[in-house]
């Protein structure tokens, strides 16, 4: 008997990880948001329409990053994959240091979630576990699924996170360049190993950007400075760096985004985030399109709609 046919809408929020020092640990959810409708088809087939970021350069086949996220949680809980037909339009920007490979993953697993509603129930550990196995690390899922400034760690029984609240005076605009930068590049070109200095500087940073971005905005240009990994990535990415550069100079809590090569500021009022905008209207070499954008709050969501809605 074929099963009843089902249609989830899905939002997934960009995010930014690692803030400066918070490398592989902290991640914001930004208000840019991958939006994708996923209704189940007869088993093995397979549609899929995107547009938006990246559209040009995505496969329409199961080595979609969506699709295998659903198939991986369909797999996890023992149930048959259903065929699908996938409506996704992507408003994060792809390669840019912005989480799309994040939100992808985050709203495969959020799609099979509201597909499973009512049969298998998937708590946020579930969530979290799942979309770790699929990324490879939680700094990006974490926020993209559960919004919010979010501290992420493993143990021994898998990926945690703690979502806290962000300042309301915490102001981002991301600069984001026309170029793209590979994750995996960007992580062969750190060391495997770092002053004893050098990590305690992180340390302390990490620790001061948690009460900046919570209660005291005025430290941030402090609390996002780092030595663990932005200088060793500046060669491959020397725009970025010198945007950070200065930015930094004129006193701009400026960071790379990801892996970049986007550029993050995190500014303490909207005022300052527009004198930051201003400020690389002067100064660029190259076109930056400055996102005005929020924390997001609420991370992704999923909701059933009717079979064939828009």
């Amino acid at each position: 008997m074929t099963p009843p046919r089902r249609s989830v809408h899905v939002r997934v929020p960009a995010t930014s990880a690692n803030l400066g020092p918070g490398f592989d640990t902290l991640g914001l959810a930004l208000s840019a948001y991958d939006e994708l409708t996923v209704t189940t088809l007869p088993e093995g087939e397979l549609e899929i329409e995107v547009s938006g970021s990246g559209a040009e350069h995505i496969p329409r086949d199961g080595s979609h990053l969506i699709v295998r996220a659903i198939r991986h949680v369909f797999a996890d809980v023992d149930r048959p994959a259903p065929g699908l037909r996938l409506d996704a339009h992507n408003g994060v920007p792809h390669g840019r240091g912005l989480g799309s490979s994040g939100a992808a993953v985050s709203a495969g697993v959020l799609a099979a979630k509201g597909l499973l509603q009512g049969e298998v129930e998937l708590s946020e550990n579930d969530l979290l576990r799942l979309a770790t196995e699929l990324e490879g690390h939680p700094d990006n899922v974490a926020p993209a699924l559960f919004g919010g400034l979010t501290i992420a760690w493993m143990d021994e029984t898998g990926p945690q996170h703690k979502k806290l609240l962000v300042h309301r005076g915490v102001a981002p605009v991301v600069f984001v360049p026309e170029t793209t930068m590979s994750t995996s590049l960007a992580r062969t070109l750190q060391p495997l190993q770092v002053p004893r200095e050098d990590a305690v500087f992180n340390v302390s940073r990490s620790a001061l950007l948690i009460a900046a971005l919570t209660q005291s905005p005025e430290l941030l240009l402090a609390a996002t400075d780092d030595k663990l990994h932005q200088n060793y990535r500046a060669e491959a990415m020397p725009e970025t760096n010198r945007l950070v550069q200065a930015l930094r100079a004129k006193g701009f809590a400026a960071v790379v985004s990801g892996a970049g090569p986007s550029v993050l500021v995190l500014a303490d009022g909207p005022g300052r985030r527009l004198e930051a905008a201003e400020l690389v209207a002067q100064i660029a070499d190259t076109p930056w399109d400055a996102l005005m954008l929020a924390v997001d709050f609420k991370g992704g969501t999923v909701r059933e709609v009717p079979v064939g809605a828009e």
